[in-house]
């Protein structure tokens, strides 16, 4: 749009960011009316509002917010700029950046990276937990090497990789009734007050159609989008829930019971790599290491509370 320039974008991101006019003031290195000047302007020439006044302070619009998600984006690949000149400046190897949706940036995928960078001292490493639309939206505008998202992706025309599927098991307040059964079917949540994902979710959908083809009926009384809330609620005595393995596994000391689910409900996802390119090798052998830890996982788990943990591996001869 003609008329609007960087400064104005960076006072917009500078308050959106810090949550104040006078906040943004001191990131920028300018006054508290310059601020709010470039902010007027701004919405002037965007024509439409991107504040809210309440009492002292400003609240962003829902046009504010859907706009500053497009701000992020340009930002970042200004970082990414800079950060590949200090790569170069520095002589540095390379860089691996991954994005994985929350299940697994919540623990599971950090220990395997931590594991992965000790053998190679050399590289840097950058790793970012968002849903599985943003993983495929940052892959596709380079912002990452490698993504790691849900299945089905809404983006057919992006390189995946499949990675080993693990069940999906029932999540479960300490001290619950339920609890008392080894194994947990649909008929088992008649009645249950349920914590579910928000519609439109692959996840949702899957969980929805077994227990509406066993006639169950649940009280669904709270949606989420992240399984970490949907655990935490259930951690609090609430409610009870489906949940992918890995977030179910983190929960696991902090008052959540998993169960073994039938039937079977797999938590699929994949690798997601850059269109039109072929992957670094060593963006290959992140995946290929990865897929194969999973399986091993996979092979390997045992319930333990209900809470599919990995074996210790045995030392290699």
């Amino acid at each position: 749009m003609p008329g609007i320039n960087l400064r104005q974008v960076e006072a917009f991101r500078a308050v959106m960011l810090s949550g104040s006019v006078t906040a943004a003031a001191g990131m920028m290195g300018i006054t508290q009316p310059a601020v709010s000047r470039l902010l007027r302007d701004l919405q002037i020439l965007l024509k439409m509002p991107l504040f809210e006044k309440r009492g002292t302070g400003l609240v962003p619009t829902a046009a504010a917010t859907a706009l500053y998600m497009e701000v992020e984006r340009s930002f970042s690949g200004l970082d990414r700029i800079a950060a590949a000149a200090e790569e170069i400046r520095t002589r540095r190897t390379g860089i691996l950046r991954v994005a994985a949706l929350p299940a697994l940036a919540n623990g599971f995928l950090p220990r395997f990276a931590g594991h992965f960078l000790l053998d190679r001292p050399s590289l840097n490493f950058a790793l970012f937990g968002v849903i599985s639309p943003l993983v495929v939206d940052w892959v596709l505008n380079l912002q990452c090497d490698v993504g790691f998202a849900e299945v089905p992706l809404a983006h057919a025309g992006l390189p995946t990789i499949r990675m080993p599927a693990l069940p999906r098991v029932a999540i479960l307040p300490e001290g619950h009734p339920l609890c008392a059964k080894h194994v947990l079917r649909p008929r088992d949540f008649e009645g249950e007050t349920f914590i579910s994902l928000t519609p439109g979710s692959a996840s949702r959908y899957l969980i929805d159609t077994v227990f509406t083809k066993h006639g169950v009926s649940r009280d669904l009384r709270v949606e989420t989008t992240l399984s970490e809330i949907m655990c935490g609620m259930v951690s609090s005595g609430f409610g009870v829930s489906i949940c992918d393995p890995f977030t179910a596994a983190e929960f696991s000391t902090r008052g959540v019971v998993s169960r073994p689910f039938l039937p079977r409900i797999d938590f699929e996802f994949a690798a997601v790599l850059p269109p039109q390119r072929r992957p670094s090798p060593i963006a290959e052998s992140f995946v290929e290491a990865f897929a194969e830890h999973v399986q091993n996982t996979a092979a390997s788990s045992r319930p333990t509370n209900g809470a599919y943990v990995p074996k210790k591996r045995r030392s290699r001869s």
